[in-house]
């Protein structure tokens, strides 16, 4: 998969991916040529830009459906789920547009004869159109974390509801309210491929996943970001590079990190806008521009945090480089605003102090129902 922003963009996809000519089973043009792509099919979807991506974990007993926890993507549509850092509960959805959620997941879990399980991803265009990406009517990557957020074993009473038990049955403590934030975030494997690119896209790159809990969003972000890896500095140098559609939310972001004692780098265009703004940023070149440039800085150890939101064939070329030299040093590497954002809100949390440790013990104390947990009080950390 690909995000092509133009014909030239798209151009180079085709020319990278196209079959081999010689291939058994290729076929000539009516004028004889060869022709690549004959025998081949690709598909074309338009891409919905700045969208908030949503994944819904429901149940669903065939009769009656039941949304167990609603995502909301840190990241923009686009980025792949699995790569996605999430957060319950959705921060800024309103309860209007979670009410079409509910009744979009409960007229597809009843219309594809669901029982069990069903995952949803949604995309929320504007301010209230709701779009379906896909919908899975099965356990998702996501089952575990949503259970360990929400205090009900998901995986195992869709298992009760597979063997005949009815949902109204249950009793079940849904949707759930938590009084926490819960927040999963991706462990990506950069760090051990010295030639892997860092950005995130639509094609799944993560090994594994960890949750970050906490009392507000920015403090349960920054635990998830510790946990995954990729700890957040607390002061010095942070370099801004980004595309024309996002130096307005940059600029922003160049102040609050500026606000929170941090020395600004940004490459032309960039740091034109910020200091557009009043707040003090040092130019530095591009690699393709020739020495003293930002890559050189990383290598030195002079960059503690990267932000960096290429777009088209071009930037990703010199963007590639940067990113490369941010993982090879152990350097955070943010590729999306949205997550830019978050980490800043992350950053001033943690300077507040530091976070407390809590267990899912504490989070869903044991309930007793005449002796014996209830089903939705029997969770620990076996789920």
């Amino acid at each position: 998969m690909e995000i092509c922003y133009s014909r030239g963009a798209l151009a180079g996809y085709l020319e990278r991916h196209a079959p081999v000519r010689d291939q058994p089973g290729a076929t000539g043009s009516p004028g004889g040529a060869q022709t690549p792509w004959a025998t081949s099919m690709i598909f074309l979807d338009r891409f919905l830009e700045n969208a908030i991506e949503i994944d819904v974990d429901a149940l669903c007993d065939g009769e009656t459906a039941q949304v167990g926890a609603i995502m909301q993507h840190v990241e923009e549509a686009g980025v792949h789920s699995g790569d996605s850092a999430c957060v319950i509960p959705a921060m800024s959805l309103g309860p209007e547009m979670l009410g079409q959620v509910e009744q979009a997941t409960e007229r597809i879990a009843l219309g594809l004869g669901v029982i069990g399980l069903i995952n949803i991803q949604f995309a929320v265009f504007g301010d209230d159109e709701l779009y379906v990406i896909e919908a899975n009517p099965r356990a998702s990557r996501t089952v575990p974390f949503v259970s360990k957020a929400i205090g009900v074993p998901l995986a195992k009473i869709a298992c009760r509801l597979m063997l005949g038990e009815r949902l109204a049955d249950l009793e079940l403590p849904l949707p759930a309210q938590p009084s926490h934030v819960s927040v999963k975030e991706a462990v990506l494997p950069f760090g051990r491929f010295p030639r892997a690119d860092a950005l995130l896209g639509p094609e799944m790159k993560s090994t594994g996943e960890v949750m970050g809990v906490a009392a507000d969003y920015p403090a349960a972000f920054g635990k998830a970001q510790a946990a995954a890896g990729a700890e957040l500095p607390m002061a010095g140098t942070v370099f801004i590079s980004v595309t024309d559609g996002d130096k307005r939310t940059a600029t922003q972001l160049a102040a609050s990190l500026h606000d929170l004692g941090f020395s600004l780098l940004a490459t032309g265009g960039t740091a034109q806008e910020i200091r557009r703004m009043g707040v003090p940023v040092q130019r530095i070149h591009k690699l393709s521009e020739g020495s003293p440039n930002v890559v050189e800085r990383i290598e030195a150890g002079a960059v503690d945090l990267v932000v960096n939101t290429p777009t088209g064939s071009g930037a990703r070329a010199d963007g590639w480089e940067i990113r490369r030299a941010a993982t090879a040093r152990g350097v955070p590497c943010i590729t999306t605003m949205s997550g830019a954002s978050a980490a800043q809100r992350a950053i001033r949390a943690r300077r507040a102090g530091e976070p407390d440790v809590v267990s899912l013990q504490e989070l869903h104390p044991r309930q007793s129902n005449g002796g014996s947990a209830s089903p939705a009080s029997a969770v620990g950390t076996r789920e």
